[in-house]
C-alpha cells in the first residue's frame, strides 16, 4: 500500500481569465474538471506546470488584450494552453507564439483538459483527497453567474459571437436549476443568469419540458425564472436573482409581475445598442423604439423600483448628428437607470467594417462624452431620489475598524449587478456584519453612481 509520505506532488494549473462573464463561467468549469482530476490551482506563473489564457475575441483591442496576456504568460512561464473567443485565430496565436503548447475555442472544455493532460499529465487521481472538494469559484462565495445557454442566433452586424460561439444551444432546464440549487445550498446568496440570449433560452430545444421535483418546466426564460425565485438556501433565505443580457421580446412582459412579487431581483439587463430607426437598421436590431419606451412605461407601473441597465454603440457607420441626438432625447425619456457607452470599433470578420459612413474618431470620441455626461446626469437625479429610504444592500467587503473602532462596508442595492454598476458605501455597519448579508440600509447620499448610508435600525 502506498504511503502518503510517497504520493507525488500535485501537479498545478495556472489561470488567466480574460473577457465576459460567461468566459470566467468557462473559467470555472475548466478549473472544476481539473481539480477532479487531481490537479491542484497556482496562484501564480512560477508555481504552475500549465498556464491557461481564456481569451476574449469580440474586438480588435479585446484581441490585443488577449495576446499581450498570452505573451506575459509565455515569458513568465513558458508552458501556456490558449483556449476562448480567440481560439477561432489559432494562426494568429501561433504566429505570435509559435511555443503555445495547444489552442482551443470557446466552450471547449474536454479539448481544454486533454490538452493540460498531455502537458502536464496528473500525478494524482481524484481520490487522494479524503475530503470532497466543490466547485471552482473564481467569484466570490456570495454571488455566482448561471449560464444558462451559449451561443446566439442573431446576425447583429457589428458582432462576431455567432462565429465565435456558435448558434443558440441552451442547457436542460433541470440541469440549469439542479446547478442553481447547488449553489443556493452552499452558499450563494445572488444569481447571475447569464447566456448571449436570455429571452431566447429554450428555442432551439422547442421549450422542452423536464420534471423539476415532480412538476413540469418547461426550458423557457419565464419558467426558468419563476422557479429560480422559488429557490431557498437551507435556512430558508430567497437569493438575488438577476437578469443578464435580456432582449426586449414580448415574452419579456411576463418576468415583470415576479420582480413585484419579490420573486426576480427588479432588474433587466438590455442590450439596446441604439434608438435612431436607421442605425438600428444598420446594425440589424429590432427598431421599434417607440413600442420600447412604451412598454418601459409599462413596466415600471407594474414594478416601480425595477432598475432597467442597458449599453449603447456611438460612432457607428453612418451614424449622423442627428442619429445621434435622436438617442439622446430618447434617453431622457427612457431614463434608464444604468448606461455604458462604447465607441465603434471594427471588429474582424464583422458586416458592419463594410459600411458607408464612417465616423471619424475624434467624432467618436465626442459624441462619447456627450452621451455619458447625459447618463451621468439622469443617474445622479435617480440616485438622488433614493436618499431617504430604506434600501436592501448585499454586502460584498467589510472593512477594518478604525481609530475610533468604527467598520465600514462596501454593498450593492438591487439596482447594481457587480462589476458593472455603482456600489453602496455603508458607515458604522457594526462587528456581525459578513460579507454576503443582505441587510436594510438607511440611505444617506448619492452622487453620480453611487449611494451612501447606514445600517438601518
Amino acid at each position: 500500500m502506498t504511503s502518503p509520505r510517497n504520493i507525488p506532488e500535485q501537479r498545478k494549473i495556472g489561470m488567466v481569465s480574460l473577457g465576459c462573464p460567461k468566459a470566467l463561467v468557462d473559467s470555472e468549469r475548466i478549473l472544476t474538471k481539473l481539480r477532479a482530476d487531481g490537479y491542484a490551482m497556482s496562484g501564480d506563473y512560477a508555481g504552475a506546470d500549465v498556464v491557461l489564457v481564456n481569451t476574449c475575441g469580440f474586438l480588435d483591442s479585446a484581441k490585443e488584450e488577449s495576446l499581450d496576456a498570452i505573451g506575459e504568460a509565455m515569458a513568465e512561464n513558458g508552458r501556456v494552453i490558449v483556449t476562448g473567443c480567440m481560439g477561432k485565430e489559432a494562426d494568429v496565436i501561433r504566429a505570435r507564439f509559435p511555443g503555445v503548447l495547444a489552442v482551443t475555442g470557446a466552450h471547449q472544455y474536454e479539448d481544454v483538459v486533454h490538452a493540460v493532460h498531455e502537458a502536464a499529465p496528473p500525478t494524482q487521481g481524484p481520490f487522494v483527497d479524503l475530503v470532497p472538494q466543490g466547485d471552482v469559484k473564481l467569484t466570490p462565495r456570495h454571488y455566482s453567474y448561471l449560464k444558462i445557454s451559449e451561443g446566439c442566433n442573431h446576425s447583429c452586424s457589428f458582432c462576431i459571437i455567432p462565429d465565435l460561439r456558435g448558434k443558440l444551444a441552451s442547457r436542460r432546464v433541470d440541469a440549469v436549476l439542479r446547478e442553481a440549487e447547488k449553489l443556493v445550498a452552499s452558499g450563494t446568496r445572488e444569481l447571475l443568469v447569464i447566456s448571449q440570449d436570455t429571452s431566447a433560452y429554450g428555442v432551439d430545444i422547442r421549450h422542452e419540458t423536464r420534471q423539476w421535483h415532480g412538476r413540469d418546466v418547461r426550458a423557457h426564460m419565464t419558467d426558468l425564472a419563476r422557479e429560480l425565485g422559488q429557490l431557498a438556501s437551507p435556512d430558508g433565505a430567497r437569493p438575488w436573482v438577476r437578469l443578464h443580457y435580456v432582449y426586449p421580446y414580448p415574452h419579456v412582459d411576463a418576468v415583470i409581475p415576479l420582480m413585484a412579487e419579490g420573486l426576480l431581483t427588479p432588474y433587466l439587463d438590455i442590450p439596446f445598442q441604439h434608438a435612431a430607426p436607421s442605425v438600428l437598421k444598420a446594425m440589424k436590431r429590432p427598431a421599434n423604439e417607440a413600442r420600447v419606451l412604451e412598454r418601459v412605461a409599462a413596466w415600471r407601473a407594474i414594478c416601480p423600483d425595477i432598475a432597467i441597465r442597458s449599453s449603447f454603440v456611438v460612432g457607428f457607420p453612418g451614424e449622423t448628428e442627428a442619429d445621434f441626438q435622436y438617442l439622446l432625447d430618447w434617453l431622457d425619456e427612457a431614463q434608464l437607470d444604468r448606461v455604458g457607452a462604447f465607441r465603434f470599433e471594427p471588429v474582424a470578420g464583422a458586416a458592419a467594417n463594410a459600411l458607408p459612413g464612417a465616423v471619424a474618431e475624434e467624432v467618436k470620441e465626442e459624441r462619447f462624452q456627450r452621451i455619458m455626461a447625459k447618463c451621468a446626469a439622469i443617474s445622479a437625479a435617480k440616485l438622488s431620489a433614493k436618499i431617504g429610504r430604506s434600501l436592501p444592500v448585499i454586502i460584498d467587503e467589510v472593512g477594518e475598524p478604525d481609530a475610533d473602532g468604527s467598520i465600514g462596508a462596501t454593498g450593492r442595492s438591487e439596482a447594481d449587478a457587480p462589476e458593472i454598476d455603482g456600489h453602496v458605501y455603508l458607515r458604522d455597519v457594526g462587528k456581525n456584519v459578513r460579507v454576503g448579508d443582505i441587510i436594510p440600509v438607511q440611505i444617506e447620499d448619492a452622487d453620480e453612481h453611487d449611494l451612501f448610508g447606514v445600517p438601518a435600525v
